[in-house]
């Protein structure tokens, strides 16, 4: 806290109670003896409904009094009144941490009992895969949606395509650690009439409709600029993340104008290292999951 905003503090939390105190103290004083019992406000409403100009109840105000003696006692207990850490020298941010603590050594006690057990044998365990759906939904939906089907950009999951593979070490792998998409623009090398030809060629892998003489011109280019990573044929290589062209299965569009734009401008989508943030015991337990989503508990059962 800087030290404008820590005088700041300080002097909004004098005010307030200043202010509360002496709206008390205006609201405390007797009406004379010989005033009038029904003087009012002056404020009328609908013609007949009037308000009276009478002090508080005692109890309310004694209850007023209440939580102004309750705001200092805290100030000083607690921190509130600027950098002042108050005589318990309590802090959230050490609350937290220790709430945080407790909660993991309760998690580990948990998530131990699935130590040293192979992925797929954990993709058959009810238990196992309870605990990866749930650290999933906290920390994957947001990409990979709640049923792990995708969105445009983020793969689905549930089926069986892989862009890194999908091998259990693998796919815990891309949890741990992460990848990153590494589609270089090729607009400037292709041309507009270049690009156009090779859209059309990778239409043609997947069956789709294409302009079959582009489409022969573009395979000669593909030949050139794209074997590298996707491969003669196109089907891709695991190794690199270059995925397979030549399937139904399309991880942003397959219209000719997404197609173009991966072409012309690349790719360079992100998969975060989740390593750092959810452990290894609870990156097992979604590798576990995600295997039984895409595979199955029963046609994973022997992979290793």
């Amino acid at each position: 806290m800087s030290s404008a905003m820590n005088w700041l503090v300080i002097l909004l939390a004098i005010v307030n109670i200043v202010g509360a105190v002496w709206l008390l103290i205006v609201t405390a004083k007797k009406a004379p003896e010989d005033a009038d019992a029904t003087a009012t406000t002056g404020h009328a409403w609908d013609g007949d409904l009037v308000e009276y100009n009478k002090p508080l109840p005692r109890w309310w105000l004694w209850l007023f009094i209440g939580t102004v003696i309750f705001s200092i006692i805290y100030l000083v207990l607690y921190p509130g009144f600027g950098r002042y850490a108050g005589v318990l020298g309590w802090n959230q941010n050490t609350d937290h941490a220790a709430a945080v603590q407790a909660a993991e050594e309760k998690a580990r006690g948990i998530m131990a009992q699935f130590d040293g057990q192979p992925l797929p044998t954990l993709a058959r365990d009810l238990k196992a895969q309870s605990i990866g759906r749930n650290v999933f939904a906290n920390n994957c939906a947001t990409c990979h949606g709640s049923d792990a089907r995708g969105n445009p950009g983020f793969p689905n999951l549930a089926d069986n395509d892989w862009i890194w593979g999908g091998q259990p070490e693998q796919i815990l792998s891309s949890i741990i650690d992460g990848r990153t998409a590494v589609m270089p623009p090729l607009g400037a090398a292709l041309g507009d009439k270049g690009v156009t030809e090779v859209v059309a060629y990778v239409r043609s892998l997947s069956g789709l409709s294409h302009d079959r003489r582009a489409a022969e011109a573009g395979s000669a280019r593909f030949a050139t600029l794209c074997v590298a990573c996707h491969g003669a044929d196109g089907k891709g290589n695991q190794a690199l993340g270059a995925p397979n062209l030549t399937d139904d299965i399309w991880l942003y569009s397959a219209e000719a104008a997404s197609i173009a734009e991966a072409i012309n401008y690349g790719r360079n989508g992100q998969m975060p290292a989740h390593g750092p943030i959810i452990g290894e015991q609870r990156a097992r337990l979604v590798a576990a999951y995600v295997l039984h989503l895409s595979q199955g508990a029963e046609s994973v059962g022997g992979q290793q």
